[in-house]
Order: structure tokens, then C-alpha cells, then sequence
């Protein structure tokens, strides 16, 4: 059963944006991303935050907006890897005078049917899984160009009804968040908007065993809206948000060089531990939220010492190095299956050819750079009927670089919404197509 449960939170990854570090966080359904509009924008949208959506998006833009608005969204979820997908958003608005604006989402994801196995991969039967969120929105003005936005959340995410074999617990879990929003007009220049948010604020979360528990995927984001041309038949708007996710994530690393990973408890005291001596934890772990925070700027860059590395990425045997490279055949290249890796007191690589000692000096600050993803989108409105966007996803360690286009239309305060995401031949995003409604009255 493991195996499909990863297969499904392989999926989720794979569409949703912020790859680069997904796989350090649990319920990334937060992270994917709704409305028709901003998926043609490149899914950039937090500078912008005009309508219901931004509920979602950045609360703080619901402070700028008056009467009472309802949006939906509904999606085929990845057609090109599965045939009973869908994701569901709703959202709605309503300003209060004197008080400011409440609103808020529901999200649901619908993972369709999977099949059952135990431990050793026999069919048990079939199960369903699913994920919602429930959201509620409040955000009022600071002054007449700035606004603040706070967004409180539940939500529950239901992979399988029960463990296989030893697993503790069952496959679903319930959870709170909260996300901050902040939106400032004429932020330097008369027609530039600025957003920031940071969002999935909250404890951990866990399936099946809750020694597993993985961090919410809080994200932090600064987005900014121009508005290159506004007249009053044509606007054009370029968008352009930058995202960070706030987890702080390592392998198994030899924090204080003696060779070995862990060894220790965390009072120093030599077990069969995970700690080192004093008393830092070396095998794979993440920072506390608190934590995170300050590190997930830098954890990639200058926290960490050598890396225990093996050839899936994800296996170590928990000793730093102890082979050295001989090049039995002189083609300047490391053969690891032809004997050119021995046994060495010291040695700086692993028996499969991957150097370990010095790993943790040789990362820059461009490690860290690449963990940042840029969404980038513009806009254009002929009077304030008709709408053509594109849009462009980057995303570096995803592996995310996907044009997008969409069009829109409104009139008498009804709204649709049509975008379109390309992607290579095979890629999970490929030929994405979203569609979505809003009335605003």
C-alpha cells in the first residue's frame, strides 16, 4: 500500500508548483494553485489579488474590494496520468463597511480509486482518496493603500483508511493553518503594487505514524503588480511573484566531521542513536517551524557538514566516505562497477564512486538561489470586457519551466476564465487546461 500512497503524493507534486522542495513538506495540495486567471499568468498572482480568489491568493487584497462576489473552479486533475482526478474550488467574498471584508475557500481534491496491498504487494482490494481544506478569510484597510489579511484553515487529507503490517495509525489526518497577508499600492512607483504572504502557518503533519510527521508547506512570497497602461479601453499589467518555501530540510550529514553519522543520543551518550556527540541530530531530519523560518534561507547553502550519499539519492549506510578512486583505466572518470573504488582509512568517496567528504564545503550560495521558483505573467484588458494573458513557471529544482496562456470575459459582473499550461511530451503539466467562473455583484 506504501507504494500507491507514494505514487499519489508523487502526483500532487509533480502538478503543483514549488517543486523544488515538495518532498520535504506534507499536504502540498495547498500549494496548487486555483483560478483560471492566474494559471494564464504564469500562476502569479499575489501582487494582484483582485477578486474572490484572492481568498487564496493573498487575503490582504480582499481589504480593496467592494459588494459580494462568488467564484468556482473545477479541473479534469492531470488526464495524461490518471482518469478519475479532479480538484474543486470554491471561494466567496462580501465587504462589510466599517468593518472590512470576510471571505474564504473550499477545496476539495478527489484522488480517485486505488488498489490495496499488503506488505508484500498482494491485492487487498480497492479504497478511495481524497483531500479538503475549509478556509475562512478577514482582511481590512491600514490606510487607503495598504491593507492587511489573515486566513484561518482545516483541513483533512484521507489517502487510505488503515495501515499495512507494522504501520501505526490510519492513512488520513486532520490539521489547522494559517496564512498572512500584506498588500501596499504605489509601493515605490505610482503604478506598482506589492504583495507578501506566508502561508500554511502550523504543526506538522502525519500519516500512518506520526514519528513521520512532515512540516506544512509554508511558503513565503513577494509579489508585484505593474500596470504598464491604464486607459479606459486598454490595461495592460505584468506580475511577477517570487516563492520561497520556509522548510528546512537535510540528509543524513556528518555535522561534526568524526566520520560516521549519528552514534549518540541526544544527551551525548553513545547508542545507536541519531545525534552526534553534541547532541545535533545528523540523521535526515527538518527544523521546527519556528526554526525553519530563520534557516530554510540558508539550510542548502552553509548548514551541514558531509553528505552520506548513495546512488537512489535516499539510501545511506551511515559511514562518511572510507574509498578511495583508482583509475585502473585512464579514462579520467570515476568506474565504481569496475573495481576502480578500495577500501581506504580516510578516503573521501563511497563505494559507489560519490564523493562524501568536503560535499558540505563544496555548496554555494547558489544551492540556495535555486530553491526559489519565479512566476511571471502579464495581462492585457480591452475595455474591461475581453482578456488575453501569458504567463511563464520556473522553477529550477522542480524542474518547472512551462509557458502558460489564458483568455477572459466579463460583462454584467459575470466572469470566465479559460488558461492553458504547455509542457514537454510526458511532463505532468503537460496540455493543463483550467476553467473558472466569478459573479461579482
Amino acid at each position: 500500500m506504501k507504494r500507491f500512497i507514494v505514487i499519489i503524493l508523487t502526483i500532487i507534486m509533480s502538478f503543483s508548483t514549488l517543486g523544488f522542495a515538495q518532498s520535504e513538506a506534507g499536504s502540498i495540495f495547498l500549494l496548487i494553485a486555483p483560478s483560471a486567471r492566474a494559471g494564464g499568468m504564469g500562476e502569479a498572482h499575489v501582487g494582484l489579488a483582485d477578486d474572490a480568489y484572492a481568498s487564496y491568493w493573498n487575503p490582504a487584497g480582499l481589504g480593496f474590494l467592494e459588494g459580494t462576489e462568488l467564484a468556482l473552479m473545477h479541473v479534469n486533475w492531470l488526464p495524461n496520468l490518471a482518469d478519475d482526478m479532479a480538484y474543486d474550488f470554491f471561494a466567496a467574498r462580501r465587504s462589510i463597511p466599517n468593518i472590512g471584508t470576510v471571505g474564504g475557500h473550499l477545496i476539495y481534491l478527489n484522488l480517485g480509486e486505488q488498489t490495496r496491498t499488503d506488505e508484500v504487494g498482494t491485492p487487498l482490494g480497492e479504497f478511495s482518496s481524497y483531500m479538503f481544506a475549509f478556509n475562512l478569510s478577514y482582511s481590512t484597510k491600514l490606510n487607503e493603500r495598504s491593507a492587511f489579511g489573515i486566513n484561518a484553515k482545516v483541513f483533512h487529507q484521507h489517502l487510505t483508511d488503515q495501515g499495512a503490517g507494522s504501520e501505526e495509525g490510519k492513512g488520513s489526518s486532520t490539521d489547522f493553518g494559517f496564512d498572512l497577508g500584506y498588500m501596499k499600492k504605489e509601493f515605490i512607483l505610482p503604478r506598482m503594487t506589492m504583495g507578501l504572504t506566508i502561508t500554511n502557518i502550523g504543526p506538522k503533519v502525519s500519516f500512518i505514524d506520526a514519528a513521520q510527521a512532515d512540516p506544512q508547506p509554508t511558503n513565503f512570497t513577494l509579489g508585484l503588480n505593474y500596470n504598464v497602461v491604464n486607459t479606459e479601453y486598454n490595461k495592460l499589467t505584468l506580475v511577477w511573484d517570487v516563492n520561497k518555501l520556509l522548510v528546512a530540510s537535510y540528509p543524513d550529514m556528518d555535522w561534526d566531521g568524526d566520520g560516521i553519522i549519528g552514534g549518540y543520543d541526544e544527551d551525548g551518550n553513545a547508542t545507536n542513536g541519531g545525534y552526534n556527540k553534541d547532541g545535533k541530530q545528523e540523521t535526515a531530519h527538518t527544523d521546527p517551524l519556528w526554526k525553519a523560518i530563520f534557516t530554510s534561507w540558508f539550510d542548502d547553502w552553509t548548514l551541514g557538514g558531509d553528505i552520506d550519499r548513495a546512488p537512489s539519492g535516499n539510501l545511506s549506510d551511515g559511514i562518511i566516505g572510507g574509498y578511495d578512486w583508482i583509475d585502473n583505466n585512464g579514462n579520467g572518470k570515476i568506474d565504481a562497477d569496475e573495481g576502480e573504488m578500495v577500501e581506504s582509512e580516510g578516503g573521501k568517496y563511497n563505494e559507489y564512486g560519490q564523493k562524501e567528504v568536503g560535499s558540505g564545503d563544496e555548496r554555494t550560495i547558489k544551492n540556495e538561489l535555486r530553491q526559489f521558483e519565479h512566476n511571471f505573467g502579464l495581462e492585457y484588458w480591452y475595455a474591461n470586457v475581453f482578456a488575453i494573458r501569458l504567463g511563464y513557471i520556473y522553477d529550477y529544482e522542480g524542474k518547472i519551466h512551462n509557458p502558460t496562456m489564458g483568455i477572459g470575459l466579463r460583462y454584467g459582473g459575470y466572469g470566465f476564465d479559460f488558461s492553458y499550461t504547455f509542457g514537454e511530451a510526458g511532463h505532468p503539466l503537460e496540455n493543463t487546461m483550467r476553467f473558472s467562473l466569478n459573479w461579482a455583484f
